[in-house]
């Protein structure tokens, strides 16, 4: 099954799917495309690669479902260029579709797409050494460009000083909070984790049902134990891994999830699942989550009505004085060395990742690119559906804690192979800790990595 839609035309319809940039929210197909060229015979090296023979026709674009809209616009403001707009899964889930179909593209010679977008933050990984991502530091894009990108937003697509790929959207955390709930409730927002578990205790016997947070999704680990800079997933190489799950910084943070859990303030149901949004949808009183819960999940999802929602900045560890958020998900565009169209490919990256009319105007999560987030920021004030700015996305996007990275292998399926059944089966997150560790080392080793615990 081949889904290769021409847009040559603006007016080409497409269903319209709103979704999250979460990896794992867009679900498409693809198979095969046109072939955009092969073969090392007549390359010229130039902008750091060997480029091939350039030629007129169609620019093939692969999206997931989100980023068909950045097409289309693109598409109906370049009338000029004619696009092959193809669905895939955007590599969701850490499927792995990207790579295996360059894989086959890189034996047959042909079949590559001049421009990719992935879900995944970890593409660089194996791209580089395929040949398949062309560096964009080396003339395409200029310094003017990359350095406008949010502080360490591209470090994921960077291999030694070359960046190869340009971030979409980042995902840092905030914490999420219901305004109208919490001063009817008589409560403040949290700034400290010791203040927040405290605040569970109190909601758990004062307003029991109430929640404050969410631990069933298999991304959990990202919002909780990466903001508390705990090192499960320090990429420290190319192929070189430190796991440490046992930390203090792991610990502390796994018996505050595990107080809340057992009393029941924190969910482990998932805000995606069916339970949640039947049950719970209208209890949360508080949710530390990424950037994209604002309108994916609290809008779209369960349907929050507007001035509810507000977002503060994730609570700290007392006594901590290097503020830090995690990071679940965000997505990166690439080009490929293989394109035979590379200004028009280069052109399209270019706006697609940078320019406000859709990254300031539509797009659903937070830009990367530091002016496009300012006009998108102003948007979601003027949209008037939240109950505050969103300032504090701002500031949370400069504090990703830097000791977790972006490896070949995914962390949420090994949280959600490990710990995510036992949960369910009523253990403790703290008493799991080893057997993630002995999952991650695993997984890691599996693929290649040097682990250091």
């Amino acid at each position: 099954m081949t889904v290769n839609q021409s847009s040559s035309s603006p007016k080409r319809a497409f269903g319209r799917k709103r979704a999250a940039s979460l990896a794992g929210c867009a679900v498409t197909v693809l198979l095969t495309v046109t072939a955009c060229g092969g073969g090392t015979a007549g390359r010229t090296t130039k902008d750091g690669f060997a480029q091939a023979p350039q030629k007129d026709g169609a620019l093939t674009v692969w999206v997931d479902a989100t980023r068909v809209e950045a097409a289309k616009l693109y598409q109906k403001l370049h009338p000029d260029v004619k696009l092959d707009i193809v669905t895939y899964d955007g590599n969701a889930n850490g499927s792995n579709y990207l790579q295996t179909k360059v894989q086959l593209f890189n034996r047959t010679g042909k079949g590559w797409p001049d421009v990719v977008f992935s879900s995944q933050n970890n593409e660089v990984t194996w791209a580089v050494d395929a040949k398949f991502a062309a560096p964009l530091n080396k003339g395409l894009i200029p310094e003017s460009t990359l350095g406008r990108f949010a502080k360490g937003a591209n470090d994921v697509c960077t291999v030694n000083g070359t960046v190869y790929c340009l971030r979409n959207d980042l995902s840092q955390t905030v914490l999420w909070y219901n305004a109208p709930l919490l001063k009817k409730f008589g409560y403040t927002v949290p700034t400290t984790w010791e203040e927040y578990q405290a605040l569970g205790e109190k909601v758990a016997k004062e307003h029991p049902g109430y929640l404050v947070g969410d631990a069933g999704d298999s991304f959990t680990p990202e919002i909780y134990l990466w903001a508390s800079k705990c090192g499960a997933n320090d990429i420290t190489g190319p192929k070189s891994v430190s796991v440490n799950t046992t930390s203090e910084a792991c610990t502390k943070m796994a018996r505050l999830m595990d107080v809340l859990i057992k009393n029941k303030s924190m969910s482990i149901s998932g805000v995606f699942s069916t339970d949640f949004g039947k049950n719970l949808a209208d209890k949360v009183l508080l949710m530390p989550g990424p950037a994209w819960y604002g309108g994916a999940v609290f809008r779209d999802t369960f349907k929050t009505p507007a001035k509810q929602i507000g977002a503060a900045p994730m609570p700290q560890w007392q006594g901590e004085t290097s503020p830090s958020t995690g990071n679940v998900g965000g997505g990166t565009w690439l080009l490929s060395q293989h394109s035979t169209h590379i200004k028009a490919a280069t052109d399209f990256l270019k706006w697609v990742t940078t320019d406000n009319a859709y990254q300031g105007e539509q797009a659903p999560g937070f830009p990367a690119y530091a002016p496009a987030a300012e006009a998108w920021l102003k948007g979601q004030d003027a949209a008037g559906y939240f109950a505050t700015d969103l300032s504090a996305l701002k500031d949370a996007s400069s504090q990703v804690w830097k000791g977790w990275g972006s490896g070949q292998f995914s962390q949420e399926a090994i949280w959600a192979a490990t710990v995510k059944p036992g949960l369910t089966q009523g253990k403790t997150i703290e008493s799991l800790l080893p057997a993630w560790q002995d999952s991650i080392v695993k997984y890691a080793q599996s693929n290649g990595y040097k682990v250091s615990q």
